[in-house]
């Protein structure tokens, strides 16, 4: 018996697509090679077919013979070749196809098919990855977009440290120390929309740039350097101070904002990713430079004020102040006057009225949730979670992570902000109560060891780690750094610490802070926080001798209110004023201040 006849006796046989390499099944007999028709199936398939399928016959490429008619008008829809396949058991199953001639053909050979520019950009990644390895560069790849910051900035395979670059800006100059100068133009344009979210700075700019009244300051800073800090720096230059400036957290700078600054002139000393010897050298080179010496300090977790009395103490003989905005630093300055060591006057920004009530609570009620979710993608909604704190930044996390339906529980050690959370709602709890059932551990108080080694050995599995307050000692990271632990980085910022039973703890930023190293944090918020600082630094900087001594002051409760008028305009808010007769009445002046610096808002 022929192979033709055995095939067209087959009660059922399969249809392979040499193109794609899916079979499909035939439940008719085959049209015999003399006629040179359209085999056609539209009927139902049986009971679990999706579609019905219309075949054609042609001729096996391998063959060369056979009809090469049109067949049918929806042949482009059919597979490339048709043929009839059957196993030989003398080969093994080994596949043989049919031809309409009664010819029998090889099965082709399959191949994958790769695209010309694919296999191009994956043959030129390992020239350009220089130290890491390839499955390192690709992993990387795959993560950009969950940088920092929303920023532009490149986790480019380039890894020479900046600090062996010698970059030059468009004037020639080369005093600074970034990523990469190329980028500056996209930083311009990150400035530009930043200043559109901070009208006060702009005002500030415009009523006071004809005065200059920080004509002759020299004002040396370290903060985070982001678009809003940077409309800060052009603001303070605007009004006559010449700046350096090096950033205060080694994740947070945005590269291409820092070229900007660098393009237009500034002395900047900062890229995202420095190493902690990076961190320190940035600080010095603000700091130690032959010709110009700071007479003001803006600072942000007292990391320059500790580096200037630790290696150039004489230099306080010059300095007319120091403005500190973070809960860290202004713990050391009150720490420093206590001592009797602080040899200049201090404005301590955080705790004014502006600062804490919008910077803390506002705008981390809003970055908690961009930074987890850029970094984990977690769904709140039935998440346990534990926020260690509840000063101003604790109650805009437990605010915003019970609005997306998470179980929220608080620690505090403070009874007042004990209470608080209990009469909003949350149930105050000691960590070690519920570490073995939260899904995400959130700090935020400012102290040292608020999340130990005894904690991480009892969390659950997945579970996230991270942190709100300025420095990177609430959680104990420097525990985890142990043989028996195993750490994996998955994504920027996002570590995966693997316990020696499989157990793994999500830790974010490596414990530092989480808005600024992980996403950003809304605009307008900061304006708020950099009016004030500005502000700060012209009043110390123009006070009148003996009217600051060598201590911790807050800012003037007249300052506050100016720095929240300036931002009303935006809401095309209309404030009620005062008749002479109610000022009269309640003892005040009809133009502020309203409140007596007593008041708690």
């Amino acid at each position: 018996m022929s192979v033709q006849v055995v095939a067209a006796k087959m009660a059922e046989v399969e249809l392979k697509d040499v193109s794609t390499g899916k079979a499909l099944s035939v439940e008719s007999p085959v049209t015999p090679p003399s006629e040179d028709k359209t085999v056609a199936r539209n009927e139902p398939h049986e009971a679990g077919s999706s579609a019905a399928t219309s075949l054609t016959a042609e001729p096996s490429a391998k063959a060369g013979e056979g009809s090469r008619g049109l067949l049918t008008p929806n042949a482009a829809k059919m597979p490339q070749a048709s043929a009839l396949k059957h196993s030989d058991p003398q080969q093994n199953g080994g596949e043989a196809f049919v031809n309409r001639d009664g010819t029998v053909a090889e099965a082709p050979r399959m191949k994958k098919i790769q695209f010309a520019d694919q296999k191009q950009e994956f043959n030129k990644r390992p020239s350009k990855i220089g130290r890491r390895s390839l499955s390192r560069s690709i992993s990387q790849s795959s993560t950009d977009s969950y940088s920092s910051a929303a920023s532009y900035t490149d986790s480019s395979d380039d890894e020479t440290s900046p600090r062996d670059k010698q970059q030059k800006n468009s004037k020639g100059n080369g005093d600074f120390c970034i990523k990469n100068i190329k980028q500056a133009d996209f930083g311009r344009r990150e400035i530009e929309i930043a200043e559109q979210e901070m009208p006060a700075l702009m005002a500030l700019r415009k009523r006071a740039q004809g005065e200059k009244p920080l004509a002759g300051a020299k004002v040396v800073g370290c903060t985070h350097i982001t678009a809003q800090t940077a409309v800060l720096m052009e603001t303070l230059s605007a009004l006559g101070a010449q700046c350096r400036w090096a950033a205060c957290n080694i994740y947070s700078t945005q590269n291409e904002v820092a070229a900007a600054l660098a393009e237009g002139g500034f002395s900047v000393f900062a890229w995202k990713g420095e190493s902690e010897d990076d961190f320190w050298w940035c600080i010095d080179r603000c700091v130690n430079v032959e010709g110009w010496q700071p007479n003001m300090i803006l600072d942000d977790g007292g990391d320059l004020t500790h580096w200037i009395y630790k290696k150039y103490p004489n230099m306080f003989k010059k300095i007319k102040g120091i403005v500190e905005e973070s809960v860290t630093g202004v713990h050391r300055l009150y720490q420093l006057s206590k001592a009797g060591k602080l040899c200049v006057p201090a404005m301590n920004v955080n705790d004014s009225v502006t600062k804490q009530k919008f910077d803390n609570l506002y705008c981390c009620r809003e970055s908690i949730l961009d930074g987890l979710k850029r970094t984990t993608d977690v769904m709140f909604g039935g998440k346990q979670v534990v926020v260690c704190g509840y000063g101003e930044v604790g109650k805009g996390c437990c605010a915003a992570l019970k609005a997306m339906g998470s179980i929220v529980y608080v620690t505090e050690i403070d009874p007042i902000c004990a209470l608080q959370a209990c009469m909003d709602g949350f149930r105050l709890v000691k960590l070690s109560e519920v570490i073995r059932q939260v899904d995400i551990v959130i700090t935020c108080t400012g102290n040292k060891n608020v999340v130990v080694r005894d904690h991480l050995d009892r969390m659950k599995n997945s579970c996230i780690v991270c942190n709100m307050g300025h420095s990177n000692t609430e959680i104990d990271v420097a525990s985890l750094r142990t043989p028996e632990l195993t750490w994996e980085r998955v994504r920027s910022q996002v570590d995966h610490v693997i316990w020696p039973d499989g157990k793994r703890v999500v830790l974010l930023a490596e414990g530092r802070l989480l808005n600024l190293s992980c996403s950003t944090v809304p605009t307008f918020v900061l304006s708020i926080t950099a009016t004030t600082q500005a502000l700060a630094l012209i009043e110390l900087y123009n006070a009148p001798e003996g009217r600051y001594k060598q201590d911790v002051y807050l800012l003037p409760k007249k300052m506050d209110e100016y720095v929240a008028s300036l931002h009303l305009l935006t809401f095309d808010a209309h404030l009620t004023e005062l008749t002479d007769e109610q000022a009269k009445y309640l003892g005040l002046n009809k133009n502020g201040p309203f409140k007596p610096n007593y008041y708690r808002y």
